[in-house]
C-alpha cells in the first residue's frame, strides 16, 4: 500500500512531481522554522533584543521557538505533516501582524514564510479533510 493510500483511506494520490514538490517545501521549511525555533529557545541575542521590543516578555520568546520547532517536525511527518504547515500559518500570521504593527520591521521574510507554509497546507488539504470527523 502506497504512503498516502495507508496515510489517509480515500483521498486521492497527489500526481508524483507535485508530491516531489511539496516534500521539497517541506524539508526546506523545516529546516527553517527549525533554526528559526532554535535561535529563539537557545537565547540567541537578537532574538533576546527582538522579543524585548515586542514587550510581552521573554516567555513569548520560548513560546514561539516551541511552536516553530513543532511545526518543522510536524513537517516531516506524514500524519501529521499537514496539521504542521496549518499551524505555521498560524505562527507567521502572528509573525507578520507583530513585524508591521508593533516592532517596524520588514515584513517580508514572514510573508514568504507564511506564503510557503501556505502552499503546502493548501497542496495537503485532502489529509487535512480525511482528518476531519465525518457528519
Amino acid at each position: 500500500m502506497s504512503e498516502s493510500a495507508s496515510l489517509v483511506a480515500g483521498v486521492a494520490r497527489p500526481s508524483k512531481p507535485w508530491h516531489v514538490t511539496l516534500w521539497v517545501l517541506q524539508v526546506l521549511a523545516a529546516a527553517m522554522f527549525l533554526l528559526a525555533g532554535y535561535l529563539k529557545l537557545s537565547g540567541s541575542p537578537d532574538m533576546v533584543a527582538l522579543f524585548q521590543a515586542i514587550g510581552v516578555g521573554q516567555w513569548f520568546r520560548y513560546l514561539t521557538g516551541t511552536l516553530e520547532a513543532l511545526g518543522a517536525i510536524a513537517l516531516l511527518i506524514p500524519r501529521l505533516r499537514a496539521l504542521g504547515a496549518l499551524g505555521l500559518v498560524g505562527v507567521m500570521i502572528g509573525a507578520l501582524i507583530t513585524d508591521l504593527f508593533v516592532v517596524d520591521i520588514s515584513p517580508v521574510s514572514a510573508l514568504i514564510n507564511l506564503f510557503v507554509v501556505a502552499f503546502i497546507g493548501w497542496g495537503r488539504r485532502g489529509e487535512l479533510r480525511a482528518l476531519l470527523p465525518r457528519s
